[in-house]
């Protein structure tokens, strides 16, 4: 018989840890700003503000989207347009979810070898910079449908605070005026050297948009045809095809916007709403935190060495299926069931091993059987009644194609560069395509947008999304991660270093600030191939965080201008 002494100091021991076993960690508290009702983060204050004041006028989050969408074309031309398109997820306060489509499409007269010379080559340019890179643009079909749907307020009255911002002007910000600079020579390369685009600004300059404030006034009055039909699409389209291009009439008539299934799945116990192709964002994402998802990352601890093996193999394959088999789900088959199955990750993760890298030339696509830029920007909404959208919209590169359209006020998109011109050519990201991604007439090209609404228990926990071409995928699920494994505010999460891995070219790529060199050299030492380069800013991430009040966190980006504002 064992001695009651030690029975007792047993039951002791294994009460203590019962007790620390069943103590919750409590929630981060915020760093970021915190209002009580509803909110947006966006690129730049101008337009975070008229899409709250929309929101306190008593607008929904959709109509707060219109809003926001436009006020980003006058605020921050560098990436927020009518000239391009994008994708919006939403969840609504009753938890039904969903997703529009309003990425570019490639004009009828486009051929698989438009960007080929007579040997099979790609043309250096042609789908990167002038009117032969442009695809139709989708973005005023896409807000029009948002609003067609699910507005509350009139378009006019949404709209006339956007106009007003372009007749009144807005004030140039110093980050502003550094890239009209750095991009001041081929915009003007472009326009031949003649442009009403205020590029020669300095910082705190105004800035009016007269030309863009009566094209959206047409948009206000006439909605969809206002920009497809009429005076702006006789303008745009012969505009467009004196500078070279091949965007017509009818290909600006015949463009629709198209209503998606969102990606959902589950990372543990968070439930993850994100795009659908063809967008590449929400499969490969899923595929990246599936195949993390069997190992206790948090005790890995944040950015360390582990966490970041483990991502960055993750994404290594993820890319590489991304890469092969994603593409426009009107044109191409593609084998979801099989990419999200537990069983194809699980094999994925097979030759996984924390004791050394695995290398890019050993990874291909998945053996399935059957018969995108820094240049984007991101905004996220909540709204007072719990409605939420997470919004991604581009041109692809910084200003687009660099064409600006004077007597329409904006620029043009160069999103035809998302195709694969050429099967195993990179794009002006470094990623390099597939048949799936091949150029058809009408087709949309594939993204890396990834805007993203993360439920948590049940309840809207998270809305997420950031520009960054190919590294928005991992940027959105790293700032996932910090917020779920680490515990970190919605600022934290959003201002925190990132890296980043996309199978080709095989290269981690660290941010400039914030990993050692003794990390750097333990990755090394394993394998791993390490951009020693100048290494750019990775995202610019705008989310919103519900609180357990039910208040609301903004992580606004200290990379960008990015602002959250709400009441």
């Amino acid at each position: 018989m064992r001695p009651v002494r030690f029975v007792f100091l047993k039951t002791l021991i294994l009460l203590f840890f019962l007790s620390c076993k069943s103590e919750p960690l409590k929630p981060a508290k915020p760093t970021g700003v915190v209002v009580e009702k509803a909110m947006v983060v966006s690129a730049r204050e101008e337009a975070s503000t008229i899409g709250a004041t929309i929101l306190k006028q008593g607008g929904n989050a959709f109509d707060a989207m219109v809003a926001t969408e436009l006020a980003l074309v006058v605020s921050y031309p560098f990436a927020g347009n009518i000239g391009g398109g994008g994708f919006m997820v939403y969840r609504k306060a009753d938890g039904s979810v969903g997703a529009l489509d309003y990425r570019e499409k490639a004009p009828l007269s486009a051929t698989k070898d438009m960007y080929l010379d007579s040997l099979g080559n790609v043309i250096p340019g042609m789908s990167t910079k002038g009117a032969t890179a442009v695809g139709v643009p989708g973005t005023v079909a896409g807000i029009i449908e948002v609003h067609k749907k699910f507005g509350s307020m009139p378009l006019e009255t949404i709209l006339e605070p956007v106009i007003a911002l372009a007749d009144e002007g807005v004030i140039i910000t110093k980050k502003q005026a550094e890239r009209f600079k750095n991009y001041k020579d081929i915009i003007l390369e472009v326009n031949d050297s003649v442009t009403t685009f205020p590029i020669g600004c300095e910082a705190g300059d105004l800035v009016k948009f007269p030309a863009l404030a009566n094209t959206l006034r047409r948009i206000a009055k006439e909605g969809r045809d206002g920009f497809y039909k009429g005076k702006t699409a006789k303008i745009l389209a012969s505009f467009i095809q004196e500078k070279g291009g091949f965007v017509t009439e009818e290909d600006l008539a015949q463009y629709e916007a198209q209503w998606r299934q969102p990606i959902v799945f589950d990372y543990k116990d968070l439930n993850i709403i994100s795009m659908s192709p063809p967008s590449s964002g929400g499969v490969t994402m899923n595929q990246i935190l599936k195949m993390m998802e069997p190992y206790d990352v948090a005790k890995f601890g944040h950015n360390s060495e582990k966490t970041i093996q483990l991502f960055t193999e993750a994404a290594r394959r993820a890319y590489a299926d991304r890469n092969y088999w994603l593409g426009d789900p009107d044109f191409v088959s593609i084998p979801l069931d099989e990419l999200l199955s537990d069983a194809y990750l699980k094999e994925r993760m097979e030759d996984f091993s924390f004791d050394k890298a695995t290398k890019s030339e050993d990874v291909r696509e998945g053996n399935i059987q059957m018969a995108e830029s820094m240049e984007t920007t991101h905004y996220s909404i909540v709204d007072a009644e719990g409605n939420a959208v997470s919004v991604t919209t581009t041109l692809n590169g910084a200003y687009g194609s660099k064409l600006y359209c004077d007597k329409l006020g904006f620029f043009l998109n160069n999103e035809m560069d998302d195709f694969s011109a050429k099967a195993g050519v990179p794009n002006m990201f470094g990623l390099v395509g597939a048949e799936a991604n091949s150029i058809a007439p009408g087709k949309r090209m594939l993204s890396s947008m990834t805007p993203t609404i993360v439920e948590r228990e049940g309840q809207l926990w998270m809305v997420v999304g950031t520009p960054g071409g190919s590294t928005i995928i991992t940027a959105v699920a790293q700032t996932i991660l910090n917020g779920y494994e680490f515990n970190m505010s919605m600022q934290d999460a959003v201002s925190a270093p990132r890296f980043h891995h996309q199978w080709l070219p095989d290269m981690v790529v660290f941010e400039p600030k914030g990993f050692s060199e003794e990390l750097k050299a333990g990755l090394k030492s394993k394998g791993y191939n390490i951009n020693e380069d100048r290494t750019p800013i990775i995202g610019k991430v705008d989310a919103i965080r519900v609180l357990p009040d039910g208040s609301l966190e903004g992580g606004a980006d200290p990379r960008g201008d990015d602002t959250a504002v709400g009441f």
